[in-house]
């Protein structure tokens, strides 16, 4: 594997000898229907996909390389990358036949990572994490992992940490304060609790002993076993940065609409759309080659690729896909 040089006065040059992995994988379950049509990252948010994005921070923080793991709709995120050369990066693929998870995706890519250390970002997310600050961090703590954090979030759970940022244990209520205790752990000192953005910086060895042919997660199975032999391998980069969650269609409407208010860009309306004369949109995405009827009413809608909307229908507050049975509407609860 390349050796990386000890980060000291020149550590912010140093990142640029990191690769990352961009998770993205994951069948999107909670984005369904939406996620059947194409991957999470290549979803568009005011005229630029989410996997566009991710690649944009990483080249701006300095790196060269990228490993992207694929799996469902891999190619509406692949038509969109190519082999990275129009961001200036060097991007590979690791190809998954079944989901891996969170540890076993990283384990398949480590021989395309090729490095002692690397980033490892999820792919349903937006964040402006500052990633060499990360990578700076984690390096003088001498962590294994080192995860960026943000205060938590009662929708989420919890990562539980220590007054010194040491991670103790993983909880499913932000309101705790007591950490879950694994066997060989310290007593916490004054934990805090703390919602997790996507973005750490790993180790390469954390992953050594996980069979890449072989489902397994990260929090939920190989690190309250790493806190439990070290201690103090797991570390918290905590900020106020921003955090976007793309995992419903509503909050992937919700992360658009600011995102084109920010950016002073109307809301998606993608290639070879027709829109009739009467039909009226409002707050509503449309994807590529979509067809609105004259009289129809959208409103807080995310119109998929190659659907019909008849003439004079309405909608609201949904997610609408062509299926075998033609067009289908999934509403969600507006509140």
């Amino acid at each position: 594997m390349t050796r990386l040089r000890a980060f000291g006065a020149s550590s912010r040059q140093a990142l640029q000898e990191w690769p990352a992995l961009i998770l993205a994988a994951g069948l999107g379950t909670r984005l369904q229907p939406l996620s059947s049509v194409r991957a999470k990252p290549a979803l568009p948010i005011a005229g630029v996909p989410l996997i566009t994005r991710t690649l944009q921070s990483i080249r701006a923080a300095g790196m060269r390389r990228v490993v992207i793991n694929l799996h469902s709709c891999a190619s509406s995120i692949t038509r969109i990358v190519g082999d990275g050369s129009q961001f200036d990066l060097d991007v590979r693929y690791s190809w998954e036949t079944n989901v891996l998870g969170s540890a076993g995706g990283p384990a398949r890519a480590m021989p395309l990572l090729a490095a002692d250390r690397f980033l490892i970002v999820n792919g349903d997310m937006i964040t402006n994490v500052d990633l060499r600050e990360l990578a700076h961090r984690h390096v003088d703590a001498n962590a294994l992992v080192t995860m960026a954090v943000i205060d938590a979030d009662p929708r989420y759970n919890a990562i539980v940490a220590d007054e010194a940022g040491i991670v103790r244990g993983f909880s499913t209520r932000t309101s705790s304060t007591e950490a879950p205790r694994h066997p060989g752990t310290q007593a916490p000192r004054h934990p805090g609790t703390y919602h997790f953005v996507g973005v750490q910086a790993v180790n390469a060895s954390v992953f050594a002993g996980v069979d890449p042919a072989i489902k397994s997660e990260t929090v939920h199975g190989i690190y309250p076993a790493l806190i439990a032999s070290r201690p103090e391998a797991l570390r918290v980069f905590h900020s106020n940065a921003e955090y976007f969650d793309i995992g419903s269609p509503r909050d992937y409407l919700d992360t658009a609409r600011t995102m084109s208010k920010r950016e002073s860009k109307p809301l998606d309306r993608g290639v070879d759309c027709e829109v009739a004369t009467g039909a009226q949109l409002v707050d509503t995405i449309l994807w590529d080659r979509v067809r609105v009827g004259a009289g129809a009413s959208l409103t807080s809608c995310i119109v998929a690729d190659d659907v019909i909307v008849p003439p004079g229908a309405q909608y609201s507050h949904s997610a609408l896909v062509m299926g075998e049975n033609g067009l289908s509407a999934h509403r969600w609860n507006p509140a």
